[in-house]
């Protein structure tokens, strides 16, 4: 365990809070300024600062009441080359119209906010409304753009739109206000904010205006995945994968799914077979992948590391159409690889890496340039202590001598000379401690003798071939061969289960949440300081760990396991390894 410096009970700077706190109240808990009055209203102030130097736009700061909806411009940039304006619309319960359906249970009200924030980013799109104007010199026009974080594949919690309990409706979103040099274009901001916005909101925010159907099954999916995911562990499961699932995806550089006319859908072998029963897609037969330790085999190319790839992604919902909505993995499931020059402070990584040249130890390990095995333990030792149930690996992206040493190799360097004891050596140690591992072999069958459950893809199609490899490995005291990296792939994110760039940016946000709380009072745990963090972020959503206080509309939540990555990762913070409890 690693102690870390207290949290600060109390202080720091007022954040936004309360804004899903009632039905009938759309006033912010944080507010840049009074509210102003009408569209008009607003309309006439941004006429009247026509031609203005640039700072005349914080004469706009506030609330203006439209019909419908109340506009907030919460903060105003300084400078037409700044970080453009942060506005939100806040739309009453009544004008929405949000049926009680969509708002209840938890999954089906991120994912109606997830639809929307969808829908109010086509719309703004769709107009063009997204489009920056080309200045022509320095004092040419430009600006005038609005940013909404428009979601990929994944339904996260997320700050561009949220929904409240009671469904009134928060769209987040940012506007380039636009100028000519560095002097105000009121009149084209007041064609921005005052004829544009309102159909925007009016096309997106109101479920009148929406595809009700599509909606509805977009909060269907959620709740079908949430409730397969909480299926897990009663039937022993790490993860599941239904019938019909289309894995592969479009592309490398794409999270679209293959057309389905090419792919060969998933089916399990009824051997792995287990058939769950969900609220809206009813009885689904599918591989569940058990508890315990289960190796991917497989010929190069054939879709074993596809299959791990939609496990890993399987922590998240997904979207109705991705063709893995139905494919969910432990939510405490974490991706491991080796990273090589990744910053290592105070890890206990002694139970893989033993005694090092020149005595250098290994129980509190510290490197700014790890190696591949060093920085694989690292990254397991870390997972679990973060509360890590289940470790997915890829022999592709695994340091060779952490996973393996077949018999050769350890006849010409003696146990005594070499510090590393494989990974295949912990494998059940982990499984017996409530540590599962999903691992993609192609290049060793040393693994054969500690598995429960061999997979194997052939042509994308998964077979259960555990009965054949326990008998190879009874047969065979040692596998040939090696595990390896393929030549030729490229690199991946080390953190791989961040899947949308909001996630990394509340990543950041949470370390700039942690450097703001950590100088007073009694050291914490990792643990610990993660289980404040979860808490804060449940009570209060994303906008608990803002370091500006002000209501930000690019943030999606990610999970605790990868911001105890970045923050293990953080070259200038001082991590301690601590005793007792």
């Amino acid at each position: 365990m690693k102690g870390m410096q207290s949290i600060n009970q109390s202080g720091g700077t007022p954040r936004y809070t309360g804004h899903i706190r009632k039905a009938e109240d759309d006033a912010p808990g944080w507010s840049p300024g009074p509210r102003r009055g009408s569209p008009a209203q607003l309309a006439s102030e941004l006429e009247r600062i026509d031609g203005k130097g640039y700072g005349a736009y914080h004469d706009i700061a506030g609330g203006w009441d439209f019909p419908g909806f109340t506009l907030w411009v919460d903060r105003v940039q300084g400078d037409p080359y700044a970080s453009p304006s942060r506005c939100r619309v806040v739309v009453p319960a009544g004008t929405a119209g949000l049926p009680s359906h969509l708002l209840r249970p938890r999954p089906r009200r991120l994912a109606c906010a997830d639809f929307l924030a969808r829908r109010f980013g086509e719309a703004v799109a769709a107009a063009g409304g997204d489009v920056r104007a080309a200045a022509v010199g320095w004092a040419g026009a430009k600006g005038g753009e609005m940013g909404v974080d428009v979601p990929g594949q994944y339904v996260l919690e997320r700050t561009a739109v949220q929904v409240g309990h009671e469904g009134h409706v928060e769209a987040r979103f940012t506007v380039a206000l636009p100028a000519a040099g560095r002097s105000v274009l009121g009149r084209w901001a007041r064609s921005v904010l005052t004829e544009a916005l309102p159909r925007y909101v009016n096309a997106a925010l109101r479920h009148a205006s929406l595809d009700a159907a599509a909606l509805a099954a977009h909060a269907d999916a959620a709740e079908d995945a949430a409730a397969a995911r909480a299926a897990l562990p009663a039937l022993g499961l790490v993860a599941f994968v239904a019938d019909g699932a289309v894995l592969p995806r479009a592309d490398g550089a794409s999270q679209a799914p293959m057309p389905a006319a090419w792919a060969v859908l998933s089916r399990a072998p009824e051997s792995q077979a287990v058939v769950l029963t969900l609220p809206h897609a009813g009885r689904v037969r599918g591989l569940g992948i058990r508890r315990g330790v289960t190796l991917i085999v497989g010929g190069g190319f054939h879709g074993k590391s596809t299959l791990l790839q939609a496990l890993e992604g399987g922590v998240y919902d997904r979207i109705p159409g991705d063709g893995r909505e139905l494919v969910v993995t432990d939510p405490r499931a974490v991706k491991i690889r080796a990273e090589d020059g990744r910053r290592v402070c105070g890890v206990d990584i002694s139970p893989f890496i033993g005694h090092l040249p020149r005595g250098r130890g290994t129980r509190a390990f510290l490197s700014a340039d790890a190696s591949g095995s060093t920085s694989q333990a690292a990254n397991i030792q870390e997972a679990v202590e973060a509360g890590a149930t289940a470790l997915l690996i890829d022999e592709d992206t695994s340091a060779t001598n952490f996973m393996i040493r077949d018999a050769r190799m350890r006849a010409l360097v003696s146990r005594g000379k070499e510090p590393i004891t494989p990974f295949v050596e912990h494998v059940r140690r982990l499984a017996a401690c409530g540590v599962s591992t999903v691992m993609v072999i192609g290049g060793s069958g040393d693994y054969f003798g500690v598995a429960d459950t061999v997979l194997c893809m052939e042509e994308y199609e998964v077979r259960d071939v555990t009965e054949q490899a326990k008998r190879i490995a009874t047969e065979f005291a040692a596998a040939e061969g090696g595990a390896g990296r393929e030549e030729g792939r490229p690199p991946r994110d080390a953190v791989e289960q961040l899947v949308e760039i909001s996630q990394t940016r509340a990543v950041g946000e949470s370390l700039r949440w942690a450097a703001r709380m950590l100088p007073q009072g009694p050291a914490l745990t990792l643990p610990q300081m993660l289980d404040r963090l979860d808490a804060e972020m449940d009570q209060e959503g994303l906008d608990a760990i803002t370091h500006s206080g002000e209501p930000a509309g690019d943030l999606a939540r990610p999970r605790r396991f990868e911001i105890a990555a970045a923050i293990n990762r953080w070259r200038s913070a001082h991590l301690e390894q601590c005793t007792g409890s």
